[in-house]
């Protein structure tokens, strides 16, 4: 009988002489640079999807992501380095499987994990021995144990001799030329101390820093902290914006200013709301998993209802702009900027801006959107009803036709003065209009 260090030695082995192959489950933003890396870094890699159109899209070099070119994934095509399918039953011929699946909230903001086990039910049957599974979704503390282990072991794999099971959250930042995948610190936790070693041997083979922790829920929970630290900031900024709005001051001048302490302070900025993958959504799996515990997380409740809010006030102060133009908000065209949920990127992922559309759709108005890296509205589970809609064209004439428009995310493409030059009315969430002329902005333009 093999002994969990002779395994963990096999598996070493194969990982430092790059012998190994690596299996991704889930090509998205996180899944897809996860791949290239490993790719890049001398190992076979295939990637798993059950989009048929993105594995066909990998195999022939091309990127359905703006912000990964294609070049990238071409590179790895070529070598021999890279391959996706569709086909799980090729899980047998990976040494390591990382799962990079969506984990998001239910209709009633409790987890929905059904991505999660939906996978992993998919992947055990193919499972064999000396294999390490590993979990980046976010999720709260427990998860890995309870859904995976008990999987693992259920298909007679012996975690921690047989196979190796490891929770090591994803930190990507999608666009941000900064951090490149591999150079961002990355926190392992295993569920025995041989998956942990296997865990820090797999990622530390292209992950520049490794930061081991001594236990899978360990892990999951410094994921929450990471996103509940800005969910709760950008909470408390967003209440004092509405303050500040209140007493006649301009909040991003006073962030701008705080900004200027050497120490004890970091800047956060107010929007419309929350997006993205993880900040509208982390927050709910550690409140919802803290009710088992008896514990009611008052602060990070009281944060996450602040930020739920901001679209409705947006469109208030909506109402507001267009009542000093003696215009009703029911009826008016309204033109939204910005489908993304941040700038320069085509994550659309929990953007405020669909809530936006929503209620300005309830409240009777005509509404568009402008947004050159979302061309179309993809179809999604939350958004069937926006499926189809098409960005409008930016020009004059198309833009002079609207009785208002919304910065809800500013590309750095998009041009602000052609922006405040043809539209009769701006409400700005995001201080795009900072750089304008003060008359300019005094005739024409809102913050929000």
């Amino acid at each position: 009988m093999k002994t969990s260090s002779a395994v963990t030695d096999t598996l070493t082995k194969r990982i430092r002489s790059k012998e190994a192959s690596i299996g991704i489950v889930g090509l998205g933003y996180v899944g897809l640079p996860l791949a290239i890396s490993y790719a890049d870094g001398g190992f076979n890699t295939i990637g798993f999807d059950i989009d048929a159109e993105k594995t066909k899209q990998i195999n022939a070099g091309q990127s359905y992501i703006k912000h990964i070119p294609a070049d990238t994934i071409g590179r790895g095509v070529r070598a021999g380095k890279l391959a996706a399918t569709t086909d799980f039953s090729q899980i047998r011929e990976v040494d390591a499987i990382i799962l990079c699946v969506p984990t998001p909230l239910d209709e009633h903001f409790e987890p929905d994990l059904s991505y999660v086990v939906k996978t992993i039910e998919a992947i055990v049957p193919y499972m064999r021995a000396n294999q390490a599974i590993s979990l980046e979704s976010t999720t709260y503390p427990g998860t890995t144990e309870e859904e995976l282990v008990s999987r693992v072991e259920a298909a007679g794999l012996r975690v921690g001799i047989d196979a190796f099971v490891i929770y090591s959250p994803e930190r990507e930042d999608p666009g941000n030329p900064e951090f490149a995948a591999t150079n961002i610190p990355k926190v392992v936790g295993g569920h025995t101390p041989a998956c942990l070693a296997a865990g820090t041997e797999l990622y530390g083979s292209v992950f520049q820093k490794i930061v081991p922790v001594s236990s899978t829920a360990v892990a999951e929970l410094t994921k929450l902290l990471e996103n509940i630290y800005r969910s709760v900031n950008i909470g408390l900024v967003n209440e004092l914006k509405l303050v500040a709005d209140s007493m006649g001051i301009d909040i991003w001048e006073v962030i701008a200013a705080a900004s200027t302490k050497p120490f004890g302070f970091k800047p956060f900025y107010p929007g419309p709301g929350l997006g993205g993958h993880c900040i509208p959504i982390d927050p709910f799996y550690l409140t919802w998993k803290a009710r088992e515990f008896g514990i009611h997380t008052r602060f990070i409740e009281l944060a996450g209802e602040i930020n739920r809010s901001m679209p409705a006030h947006v469109v208030r102060r909506c109402a507001d702009a267009l009542n000093t133009q003696k215009k009703p908000l029911n009826g008016s065209r309204v033109l939204l900027i910005g489908l993304a949920y941040k700038p320069n990127v085509d994550d659309d992922r929990e953007s405020p801006s669909y809530e936006l559309l929503d209620r300005f759709q309830a409240a009777g108005s005509e509404i568009d959107y402008h947004d050159p890296y979302v061309p179309i509205i993809r179809p999604s589970r939350e958004h069937a009803h926006w499926a189809g809609k098409e960005s409008v064209y930016w020009d004059q004439n198309t833009i002079a036709g609207y009785d208002l428009v919304v910065i809800s995310t500013w590309h750095e493409c998009l041009n602000i003065d052609e922006l405040a030059q043809w539209s009769q009315f701006i409400v700005d969430t995001r201080n795009a209009t900072a750089t304008l002329s003060a008359d300019i902005r005094l005739a024409k333009t809102l913050k929000a």
